[in-house]
């Protein structure tokens, strides 16, 4: 354990690790490309959806991921902002790989929350912003697309702060929208800022007026868009109170800034406000409630995501590691919290997507990958001092269950080892059949397009051809004792138990009846949609 200097703390200080979050479609990836463009990590920003000849999004490495234009795993990716170390992690909008999202929601200190001008609040934004309040973690507000037609700002703010019942506190206000777009007002510093739309690449040419009641600006828009701007202009600073970065910390207020990543506007003045006002590495708690300080000298861990395959060629598997105190040294040896183990962190990295480049050093607040050979599973903790373990991270049950045959009858060991690699990714859930044993596993998803990525990613990486085999069941269930809090190992009724890969007892069911039915006749069990990973 090495005691921190104040150059190690400084590095701790201009640590900030977000996720943005958001309904799928909302432009989450294309946000992360512009931030990432600002920030100087790339030099050409991509397309969601690559075009011939066009570059792809950096953050969707993945050959699914470019080939259908969305996100299916989270990616983690650093660059220098200012005098800050940013750590930004793009998350899958899908409600297929929820699980995913959330482990990144346990791994950063804030989130953006990313709305469509015209779809206003969806569904998916919605449940991530609950999990969001669940763990206290302070949420920015980026109103995308105003270069399309959508909703009056006014109207849309309403419609947040009513459906997520949530204050939002506008640091930046639109002038005009859709074909009316012409630029952005900066509240904090009163800056009127116009975009000229007639341009090519990531490059925008702006047009400043330091004070919007200057009258220069009068005859650069149409007279209508002017007086509308200066009427809501008035209207807000009338009734908001100067900005409080206390309350955001709290939780209490949203800052919300508008733009439009496609186009590349506002998203600087969002990167602006977030360098100034977003959390530096918070306080992690552990297991039995101890408070765990991002400057402590002791160097603790948590592993939040594990990935599989990144370089195909290799065979690899990293272990993401959120860094929760002190200071790693790439080679220094680690207590492992599960299976009691001293271990030698020998090969680490820091990345940009699927882009990696070897790390001597990292602080506390930042994301590391560490080559695994296979000793850590999701929720593992580390540390080069005592044995310790931070919060839980749940697995979520299964709705959709299949079994797999693979055609080429010699490889039917290999897909038991691709299927056992992909589920301690969490990309998907199996269950055990004792009678059968593990050489058939049943494969449990929470949607039909993790089926789908499992299938490309077991004939992409592994070169194997299977064949998906629907099963009946549609609930999955933990049963434990209410009294006792153990896991319940035999059920009256006649209902069989399987195994999940933790060797944990869980209940498969055809219907929502049948569990009603185990409910009454195991009046003393309680029947878990969660369970958390075993350490």
């Amino acid at each position: 354990m090495a005691t921190l200097t104040s150059e190690h703390i400084n590095q701790i200080k201009r640590r900030r690790t977000f996720a943005i979050i958001s309904h799928p479609d909302a432009g989450k990836t294309t946000l992360t490309e512009k931030l990432l463009y600002h920030g100087g990590a790339i030099h050409e920003a991509g397309e969601v959806k690559g075009k011939a000849g066009t570059k792809a999004a950096t953050s969707d490495w993945m050959e699914l991921e470019k080939q259908k234009g969305i996100s299916i795993t989270s990616s983690v990716m650093s660059f220098d902002y200012k005098d800050l170390k940013i750590n930004l992690l793009d998350t899958p909008g899908h409600k297929d790989f929820s699980e995913d999202t959330y482990r990144v929601l346990m791994a950063v200190e804030s989130a953006c929350m990313l709305i469509d001008v015209a779809k206003g609040v969806e569904e998916r934004t919605k449940k991530l912003y609950e999990v969001c309040r669940y763990r206290q973690i302070p949420i920015f507000t980026f109103i995308n697309k105003l270069d399309r037609e959508g909703k009056s700002p006014l109207d849309l703010i309403d419609e947040v702060e009513k459906t997520l019942n949530m204050s939002c506190y506008p640091l930046t206000w639109p002038i005009g929208i859709g074909s009316r777009f012409r630029g952005i007002y900066n509240r904090l510093n009163q800056t009127i800022i116009l975009y000229d739309q007639r341009r090519e690449g990531d490059e925008v040419t702006e047009i400043k007026i330091e004070n919007p009641h200057d009258p220069s600006w009068k005859h650069l828009v149409p007279e209508e868009i002017y007086l509308q701007t200066l009427e809501e202009l008035e209207l807000i600073e009338g009734v908001l109170p100067p900005f409080d970065p206390d309350l955001f910390l709290q939780g209490k207020i949203s800052p919300l800034t508008w733009g439009s990543a496609k186009q590349n506007f506002g998203v600087d003045i969002f990167l602006d406000f977030f360098s100034k006002f977003a959390p530096a590495p918070q306080p992690r708690k552990t297991h039995s409630g101890q408070l765990v300080q991002p400057t402590d000298n002791t160097f603790t861990g948590f592993v939040f995501k594990i990935q599989a395959n990144m370089d195909p060629r290799h065979r690899d598997r990293v272990a993401f590691l959120r860094i929760c105190s002190g200071r790693f040294e790439r080679g220094m040896k680690v207590r492992h919290s599960r299976i009691e183990k001293e271990l030698r962190l020998s090969y680490s990295n820091q990345f940009l997507a699927q882009d990696r480049e070897t790390l001597d050093e990292a602080f506390a607040g930042d994301i590391i990958g560490v080559t695994d050979t296979g000793n850590f599973s999701i929720g593992d903790s580390i540390s080069d001092d005592k044995v310790i373990r931070f919060e839980d991270i749940p697995r979520f049950a299964p709705e959709l269950f299949a079994r797999l045959s693979v055609r080429d009858a010699l490889k039917r060991k290999k897909m038991q080892e691709a299927l056992f690699h992909l589920s301690e990714e969490g990309a998907i859930q199996l269950f055990i059949d004792p009678q059968i044993g593990k050489q058939d596993p049943i494969i449990g998803a929470v949607g039909e397009l993790q089926f789908e990525v499992l299938l490309h990613r077991l004939n992409n990486e592994y070169g194997l051809e299977v064949t998906l085999h629907r099963l009946g069941f549609t609930v999955a269930r933990w049963p434990r004792n209410q009294e006792s809090g153990h896991l319940v190992e035999q059920l009256n009724g006649q209902f069989r138990l399987y195994r999940d890969s933790s060797d944990h007892p869980v209940i498969l069911l055809n219907e929502i009846w049948d569990l009603n039915w185990a409910q009454k006749e195991n009046p003393n069990v309680e029947f878990l949609t969660s369970l958390t990973h075993v350490r």
